[in-house]
């Protein structure tokens, strides 16, 4: 009998029969690993169980709770939602059924547009499709034949996405029950290996997110490999709506996105253009300790401006339409780039200069199609914390170990401390500079990740075009991850713009550019602020940082005098004044999440007192309005989490 080996990830080899399947390396190892196993890794690709192993492959299992796994649960149920779909509605028609983080959805043309309602019938027939342990199959055809299988079941939206397949790439379908669809896959072996799955909402969607075309019926759903997961993620989705910062926002007066003024552009209300400002004046004092020069640059450029940088080519539909100034096209600027490799080339620089640090909270404004924006995580209109730094090579691995200090300290400074770093690498193909100068830049962002003992994973061939790159993403309260920090790396604008620097012996030299943002945008961040503290600011960015209470009129006298004290001594502080029962206002303080409220009145207007209560504390006791300010002070001056 022919045989093959392959090599497990412990460096040992099993001997297999030459048509072994990777369902049958689980199996010769265990009956409870094939039981457990939905994909496996082999030569460092995932692919589907019963795909035929070849001789001398390296080969990992993957099982259903291995992290790996959680996206093919996920495209897998949306497949069978899709089937059940088209089971209860036959005229449906599908269209994409993308896997997210922690999420699936996919895209219907429905006679009639899918409700909430409609949900528990769909999930009642997923049900029956999962208990059928169906079998799931891959083939792979020529795209005419493919073609003319999906024409022959009415699904002209898949003629349309096989037409976009590049003709290198092969096109496959996976098959289960009387159900196929177009995909890459991987795919879990039978549809019996989903265990706890929920279809969460349902929403309208433009087919290719083109307001131009057709409305569809987009159904999102997640699925985990087990209840207990379910039930730990519903939860955390239970929590996220009591945090989500577009209703806070409302509520806490920070904020409106008005359709009158634009959809994704930004009203900033007192509170919130406060708790703006504390965060810019924050944001100044730190680049300037760190050897940050500061910018500033217009929001319009000309035409050229953005010919040689490359977005007009790039980036155009992202960019909003030109506008004609004397006969000449301006561009709103999407990037503030081109605008400091203006400022450096207005001045001769010698290697003695580098490295220099341009940083600016530069506004831009980039086109987003109205179904992806989502309050301040998505807008038309932000600014970004940008820098860049302008070096030689010699300083680029300095400059980068700076930078992850930096950005680690800034963003444990408002309360993150959990974070999931990754290295992305030179894609395959399109790339622009030398592969041996990508090299030197990637071997300095992995040097300094090593060097300075941070945890991280490498998307291989992930960075851009123009150069490789490090993102942070942080952990809030209730365990999600947002991207934040990006250090990026260019070898195209400095080329494209012809930046040079005198070296020692009088040539001219390339400089090395990297571009960074730490917090990404300010409204992201204060978004992922508002729903990681859930409104529930840090004293020191808190927009009212006191509420004083008189109880009746005879303690106001005395309640300004202590409001005055505070606000003299740099504390946000207001009084409520109204006649309304105590209990009212101190609830009502409670829902706007201010940190401290000092209750006035016979007893600490007569003994010059305060009654001091903090927010979910509840109530502090008595001290002095000296002792009550050294706290507030000590607070501040610490920056403590709530």
């Amino acid at each position: 009998m022919n045989t093959i080996k392959v090599t497990l990830k412990d460096g040992s080899v099993r001997e297999l029969a030459a048509d072994a399947s990777a369902y049958d390396l689980a199996l010769d190892i265990s009956d409870g690993l094939a039981r457990q196993s939905i994909a496996a890794e082999v030569n460092g690709k995932i692919v589907d169980l019963n795909r035929k192993i070849d001789d001398g492959a390296e080969v990992r299992i993957i099982t259903v709770n291995m992290p790996e796994a959680h996206e093919i649960l996920l495209h897998s149920t949306a497949h069978i939602m899709a089937q059940a779909v088209k089971r209860l509605y036959p005229d449906a028609k599908v269209t994409i059924g993308p896997a997210l983080e922690e999420r699936f959805y996919y895209d219907f043309d429905m006679p009639q547009a899918l409700t909430e309602e409609d949900l528990p019938r769909i999930e009642a027939e997923m049900e029956k499709i999962i208990k059928e342990n169906q079998l799931v199959s891959r083939s792979e055809m020529p795209r005419d034949a493919v073609k003319a299988f999906f024409k022959s079941i009415n699904e002209d939206y898949k003629l349309e996405i096989i037409d976009e397949i590049p003709d290198e790439e092969t096109v496959s379908v996976y098959s289960q029950g009387e159900f196929s669809d177009l995909c890459r896959g991987p795919h879990i072996p039978s549809t019996g290996k989903i265990s706890a799955f929920k279809l969460l909402s349902v929403a309208g969607a433009y087919w290719r997110g083109n307001q131009q075309n057709k409305m569809l019926s987009r159904v999102y759903g997640t699925a985990w490999p087990d209840k207990k997961g379910l039930k730990k993620y519903l939860n955390r989705l239970e929590e996220a709506k009591k945090r989500d910062h577009r209703r806070l926002g409302r509520e806490l007066d920070l904020f409106e996105i008005n359709e009158q003024v634009g959809m994704g552009l930004v009203l900033w209300y007192p509170n919130g253009a406060l708790l703006r400002r504390l965060i810019e004046d924050y944001w100044y004092k730190v680049h300037r300790q760190k050897g940050y020069e500061l910018v500033v640059s217009p929001h319009v450029g000309k035409a050229d401006l953005w010919e040689t940088s490359g977005h007009l080519g790039f980036y155009k539909e992202s960019m909003y339409a030109a506008m004609d100034v004397e006969g000449q096209d301006y561009f709103i600027k999407p990037m503030n780039c081109p605008f400091h490799i203006m400022i450096y080339k207005s001045h001769q620089h010698s290697y003695r200069d580098l490295p220099i640090r341009y940083a600016e909270l530069g506004t831009v404004y980039r086109y987003e199609l109205s179904g992806a924006l989502h309050g301040l995580m998505r807008v038309r209109g932000f600014t970004q914390d940008d820098a860049h730094i302008i070096c030689t090579p010699d300083q680029l691995n300095d400059e980068v170990e700076k930078l992850l200090g930096f950005s680690f300290d800034y963003l444990k400074t408002f309360g993150f401390t959990e974070f999931e770093v990754y290295l992305s690498t030179r894609p395959d193909e399109k790339f622009v500079g030398a592969p041996e100068s990508w090299d030197i830049a990637q071997k300095s962002l992995k040097d300094s990740l090593v060097n300075m003992g941070i945890d991280f994973k490498v998307d291989e061939g992930g960075g851009a075009f123009y150069g490789p790159k490090i993102d942070i993403k942080i952990k809030d309260a209730i365990g999600r991850v947002w991207q934040c920090t990006t250090i990026q790396f260019d070898f195209n604008l400095p080329e494209r713009f012809e930046m040079k620097y005198v070296d020692a012996d009088g040539s001219f030299h390339r400089p090395y550019m990297i571009h960074r943002a730490i917090m990404g945008s300010l409204e992201r961040f204060i978004g992922i602020l508002i729903e990681d503290t859930a409104g529930r600011f840090p004293l020191w960015l808190a927009p009212v940082q006191v509420k004083v209470l008189p109880i009746a009129d005879r303690h106001f006298e005395y309640s300004q005098e202590i409001a005055l004290m505070l606000e003299e001594a740099g504390i946000r502080v207001q009084t409520d004044a109204r006649q309304e029962k105590t209990g009212y206002k101190i609830r009502e303080a409670e829902l706007k999440k201010i940190p401290y409220m000092v209750i006035i009145g016979d007893k600490e207007a007569g003994e010059g007192s305060l009654s001091v209560r903090k927010q979910r504390l509840g109530d502090l006791g008595t001290m002095t309005p000296q002792t009550f300010l050294e706290r507030l002070q000590t607070e501040i001056a610490t920056k403590q989490k709530e």
